[in-house]
């Protein structure tokens, strides 16, 4: 019986007992890690304990953005479908967390409720109270959309005055904790009215080590027109880069989601490519929902074993008998020495710190004669599974992505544009002519025929040498002419006739016009000569 993981498990007698990714990090969370964060006080500082549902669930979107622009539409968009408790209005309507989910029925659960279902991954939101749990419902329906992804609709960020009027609970804290388990978060803007509130700031602050999971909307484009759209985006882009403060660009997908005409349509087509980016993006989500999980146990680890360096640190410099009030208020002002001097000493980056201030903060009401020294053994396990468990927990997530290449959100919106004349660049580039009888080619023909004939054809075909000295006139690289010359000639005899130049000379107006080319050439363009090749 060999060894795995650090567990065991039959290969030969019991094939059904091999394990799959999220049984495989349960397995190393609950041998490997979680001693060591309940050892030091993680759950008390960071992120409460993981459970088996948090590696269970299906992938799941966090919406966030001010009221009104467009969260809960957007929602709808997507599965084009009402769920149970939806408002929409101008105001801000939206006035809970509303998980929408997979049910058999239509129907609503209730916060307190929701939180002692083992098999929903929000038992740990328990300690954010009543007021919280008071505004938190899970929105159960039947979907084909909601069969691969969950989507987490969230209370409009609010601005102004209305932002002093607290809510009851620490929302940028509940918004962190969802963006620790959610495999994607969209922040949502409203083209025509751009404002990034304090309270809007501060959330998207505190997502800021989560940057890989956020993408932005600008919702509402078809409201303005392109010079402003413009100017709006330019606007965005640098509060942005104000707020986040890395030097890397969020995507930005620009549009209007939702199933009503557009009000200014100059900008159609890139709404549409827009939109296409963005429905990808969320349709690969369950397939790369394994590689997310495993990416954040990674990240959970890593930050695990620092805060056991911190702990047993301040532990080290504690007195055992007088003093240690003193001393305590001594070692959280110095805090930020201690970072660099764990830094130094264990070769750790300064970005996998966490935050001094919040640290502090949250040190200032612990005993620290509670804490735990350096514990060697807890911290090799955790370096262990971090150097081997994991690689190979690597090769079995591209097993299981391997055998589920299909693996993708389904029905509702993603539907509408997949196939037929409503598919995005349906009928343009190369995929022009596809529906007409003639061949698209011989619009052209004549023009190019001249050109041909004063290449001084032999036996009715021009030569490569010929034909590239035509072809270089089009100043494009040689990588996609090369690219060009293998699709037109079709009957690979290495010379062109009259045919298959037009062809060429077609397919360098396609990439002129700032399409891509084919990786094989479509029936639809194949010359009516060589469709019985």
């Amino acid at each position: 019986r060999p060894e795995w993981l650090g567990f065991p498990f039959r290969i030969h007698k019991d094939p059904e007992l091999i394990q799959n990714v999220s049984e495989g990090l349960k397995k190393l969370y609950k041998t490997k890690l979680f001693p060591l964060e309940d050892t030091y006080h993680f759950h008390d500082f960071h992120s409460p304990a993981l459970e088996d549902a948090d590696f269970d669930n299906k992938p799941m979107v966090l919406l966030v953005g001010q009221y009104s622009t467009g969260k809960t539409t957007f929602i709808r968009h997507l599965m084009e479908q009402d769920f149970p408790g939806m408002r929409i209005g101008p105001e801000p309507t939206t006035d809970s967390f509303i998980a929408v989910m997979h049910g058999e029925q239509d129907g609503l659960i209730p916060g307190n409720a929701l939180v002692v279902d083992p098999k929903k991954p929000f038992r740990k939101l328990n300690a954010f109270g009543n007021a919280f749990l008071n505004r938190f419902v899970c929105a159960q329906m039947p979907n084909a959309v909601l069969e691969s992804i969950s989507i987490i609709d969230t209370p409009g960020i609010l601005s102004g005055e209305k932002q002093r009027i607290s809510r009851g609970y620490d929302f940028a804290a509940v918004l962190e904790w969802f963006a620790e388990r959610v495999d994607r978060i969209i922040l949502l803007f409203d083209a025509h009215k751009l404002d990034i509130s304090d309270e809007f700031s501060e959330v998207i602050r505190s997502l800021k080590n989560h940057e890989d999971k956020m993408r932005v909307v600008l919702n509402k484009a078809d409201q303005i027109g392109t010079q402003q759209l413009m100017r709006v985006y330019g606007a965005l882009m640098w509060s942005l880069g104000k707020i986040v403060g890395t030097p890397e660009v969020i995507r930005v997908y620009i549009g209007s989601f939702w199933a009503q005409p557009l009000l200014v349509a100059d900008n159609r087509k890139l709404f549409e490519a827009e939109e296409q980016d963005l429905f990808k993006d969320i349709q690969g989500l369950p397939r790369n929902a394994a590689l997310r999980k495993l990416n954040d146990l990674i990240k959970r680890a890593r930050l695990a074993k620092v805060h056991a360096y911190i702990i047993s640190s301040l532990k080290k410099e504690m007195p055992n008998m007088f003093g240690k009030e003193n001393k305590k208020k001594e070692l959280i002002a110095n805090l930020g020495e201690i970072y660099t001097r764990i830094e130094k000493e264990h070769q750790i980056s300064p970005g996998d710190f966490p935050k001094l201030a919040k640290m502090q903060e949250i040190l200032a009401n612990q005993d620290f004669s509670k804490f735990q020294a350096v514990k060697p053994k807890l911290l090799e396990a955790v370096e262990d599974m971090l150097a081997n468990d994991i690689a190979k927990l690597m090769t079995l997530v591209r097993q299981e992505e391997a055998a589920m290449p299909s693996q993708s959100v389904q029905g509702g919106a993603f539907e509408g544009t997949m196939d037929g004349p409503f598919g995005h660049g349906y009928g343009e580039g190369a995929g022009e002519g596809i529906d007409e009888l003639e061949w698209v080619v011989a619009r052209d023909k004549p023009t190019y025929d001249e050109i041909f004939y004063t290449l001084s054809p032999v036996n009715g075909k021009v030569s490569g040498a010929l034909a590239k000295k035509e072809m270089v006139k089009s100043k494009l690289p040689n990588t996609v002419l090369g690219k060009i010359w293998k699709l037109a000639d079709v009957d690979k005899d290495g010379y062109l006739d009259d045919d298959e130049f037009a062809l060429a000379n077609h397919l360098i107006k396609v990439k002129l016009e700032g399409h891509e080319l084919p990786t094989d050439l479509p029936e639809h363009l194949i010359p009516p000569s060589k469709r019985g090749l």
